[in-house]
């Protein structure tokens, strides 16, 4: 009995191996509009993963998640914002997502369907980016910013508005290194 534990331990470490050696590029997540975003389109590109909610004290992030599309698309930036109800704070229908980033923030930036972020029925990415960074998000708006070379993450807590200059700072660093 030992024996066979020892041995699903060891084939349950295999079978996360290679999701802690995977990079941003080999992940897809659903597009809130429908279809799949892979994110290999990201690829060269510094990525900052959003996990966001329409109904939440941080919502008023979404402008300047924004801003900082508009500010830093041209020299590489992707803001991915992915929706997300773990905390009950979103509405449970992309139309309605969509329709809510678009009429009050004027998202532009990409953006994913609803998804889970949390625990174990979490998107594979979130689980790999959980795993990268120090943990899963505590609450909405918690950013992971991926560096260039897909796999470098970092994560910033909720209460680090998108305009602080920790994150800026982190951001232009990022930015400052060519893609490999």
């Amino acid at each position: 009995m030992v024996e066979r534990r020892l041995l699903l331990a060891g084939a349950a470490a295999l079978m996360a191996e290679p999701a802690a050696a995977a990079g941003l590029g080999d992940f897809s997540i659903t597009r809130l509009e429908g279809g799949t975003l892979p994110l290999a389109e990201f690829a060269g590109r510094l990525v900052l993963v959003v996990n966001t909610a329409s109904f939440c004290g941080y919502t008023h992030q979404y402008a300047a998640l924004q801003a900082l599309h508009d500010r830093y698309e041209a020299r590489g930036l992707v803001v991915l914002g992915v929706p997300s109800n773990d905390f009950n704070q979103e509405s449970a229908d992309n139309q309605r997502i969509r329709a809510f980033c678009d009429g009050m923030f004027g998202i532009t930036f990409p953006m994913a369907g609803l998804s889970v972020v949390r625990g174990g029925r979490a998107v594979p990415l979130y689980q790999w980016l959980a795993a990268q960074a120090g943990g899963p998000p505590r609450w909405n708006f918690h950013k992971y910013l991926v560096a260039r070379d897909g796999v470098r993450v970092s994560a910033f807590a909720t209460q680090v508005e998108p305009q602080a200059p920790q994150l800026l700072r982190a951001i232009e660093a990022a930015l400052a290194v060519q893609a490999g």
